[in-house]
């Protein structure tokens, strides 16, 4: 990564700002992205502190223009583009029959339509890079989780534009890499949305045995080197997929009784 340019979108907490250490630390120049000025200062602060060059840009990832001036200013301050990571990213947790339909939109706008519009300012320069485009998904994405509608339908539109543009670019020499986490101790569940668009404000998984966010970044880090395709960084994850793809119906019988188990869980125990 030394003197590669990785953008990192939605950057100054959690799995992002992690990632903004790991690939700093291998030499990369980080661009880090957000919408809350003080909390991205605070870890641009951080990385300058640890010796790595980096730029803070306040932005929202779903809206288009601010997408558009991230791209002009890192080219204008670097020169160029070798990394874009997706990673800006919102939660929420309500059943779709009482979760206003605005508060789905708003997940889509974050976490798709966030990664469309940063995937297209930022394409030409790593096309002439051949660079890598990194989207950081979920499993909710392969299989479809119940209180968590709007989520799971905003990675899925990812992982099929990821898919679709790794296709499209399959001779142009751009790496395209879908990386799943898993269950990851970081703020996303506290800061989910509930179905009236209002911050839930508490997590409802016990983190303590979740992966840390400095695991899941050297993670991608390495799948960044090696080009990977697709990262499933998880045995439960794994398994899921392989479930939901061989036994569907049973994989929705696992599915209900796992999620129903969580606090405050609006699904009945079965």
């Amino acid at each position: 990564m030394k003197d590669k340019v990785i953008i990192i979108t939605g950057a100054s907490s959690g799995i992002g700002k992690a990632m903004a250490f790991a690939f700093g630390q291998e030499g990369g120049k980080i661009v880090i992205t957000g919408r809350k000025a003080d909390a991205l200062e605070q870890a641009s602060q951080e990385l300058s502190a640890a010796g790595i060059d980096n730029l803070a840009l306040v932005a929202d990832v779903s809206v288009e223009e601010d997408n558009k001036k991230v791209v002009e200013k890192t080219v204008a301050h670097f020169g160029k583009i070798d990394v874009l990571i997706n990673n800006a990213g919102i939660s929420m947790r309500s059943m779709f029959e009482s979760c206003d339909t605005d508060v789905i939109k708003k997940v889509m706008d974050i976490n798709f339509y966030g990664t469309v519009y940063a995937t297209k300012y930022a394409l030409p320069y790593i096309k002439a890079s051949k660079g890598s485009i990194v989207g950081i998904s979920s499993i909710a994405g392969y299989r479809g989780l119940p209180v968590r509608i709007g989520y799971s339908a905003s990675k899925f539109a990812m992982n099929g534009f990821l898919e679709s543009l790794r296709t499209e670019l399959l001779h142009e020499g751009v790496h395209v890499l879908t990386a799943c986490p898993g269950f990851t101790a970081s703020n996303i569940r506290v800061a989910s949305l509930g179905g009236d668009g209002n911050t839930k404000g508490e997590t409802m998984r016990d983190e303590s045995g979740m992966m840390l966010a400095e695991e899941v970044a050297q993670r991608i880090l390495k799948a960044v080197k090696t080009r990977k395709r697709e990262l499933i960084m998880t045995s439960q994850g794994k398994l899921t997929v392989f479930l939901n793809k061989w036994l569907p119906s049973l994989t929705d019988k696992l599915v209900y009784n796992t999620l129903a188990k969580e606090k405050d869980s609006p699904l009945k125990k079965k």
